[in-house]
C-alpha cells in the first residue's frame, strides 16, 4: 500500500500558432475529446477541455510521474499532428509554442470547471489576450509583452 497521497491539479492554456482562428466548431467537437484520449492513453487525466476559435484551457489532474511540462508536450504534440493528419484543410496545423499553466486548488475545482466548459459564453465579452493578462497578474507571473501580444 502507498503512503503517498497526491493531488495535484492544473488548469493549461495554450494557443493557435500566431493566435490563428483554426479551431472551428466542427475541429472541436472532435479535437477537445481527442485531449482528453490523449491524456487518458498517458496515465493523467483531462477533467475539462474547452475553448474557441484561437486557444484551448485543459484542467489536468497529474499523478506524481508526470510533469507539467511533459503533460502539455503529449497533448499539443499528439493533437497538432492528428488535426493535421485528419483534417486536410487544416495540413500544417500548429500551436504555439508556450503555455500558461495555474496551479488550482480543491476548493476552486468545480468554478475552474465550470470556467472551462463555458469558454465561448466567457469570450462574448473578453478577448484571449484579457483573459490570458488576468491569469498571469492574478498569479503574480512576470511576463513579456512580445509573448502575451505577439
Amino acid at each position: 500500500m502507498s503512503h503517498s497521497y497526491v493531488r495535484l491539479l492544473v488548469h493549461v492554456v495554450f494557443s493557435t500558432k500566431e493566435r490563428r482562428h483554426l479551431i472551428t466548431p466542427d475541429l472541436q467537437e472532435r479535437l477537445f475529446p481527442y485531449l482528453a484520449g490523449i491524456a487518458t492513453h498517458n496515465g493523467f487525466e483531462a477533467l475539462a477541455v474547452g475553448g474557441i476559435e484561437d486557444h484551448v484551457h485543459v484542467v489536468l489532474q497529474l499523478p506524481t510521474t508526470i510533469t507539467i511540462a511533459k503533460a502539455v508536450q503529449l497533448l499539443k504534440g499528439n493533437s497538432s499532428k492528428w488535426v493535421s493528419v485528419t483534417f486536410p484543410l487544416h495540413a500544417g496545423f500548429t500551436w504555439q509554442e508556450g503555455y500558461g499553466a495555474f496551479s488550482i486548488g480543491a476548493s476552486q475545482l468545480q468554478r475552474t470547471l465550470a470556467y472551462v466548459r463555458n469558454q465561448a459564453e466567457h469570450h462574448r465579452t473578453a478577448s484571449f489576450q484579457d483573459e490570458y493578462l488576468r491569469f498571469l497578474e492574478s498569479n503574480g507571473l512576470p511576463y513579456d509583452q512580445q509573448y502575451v501580444f505577439g
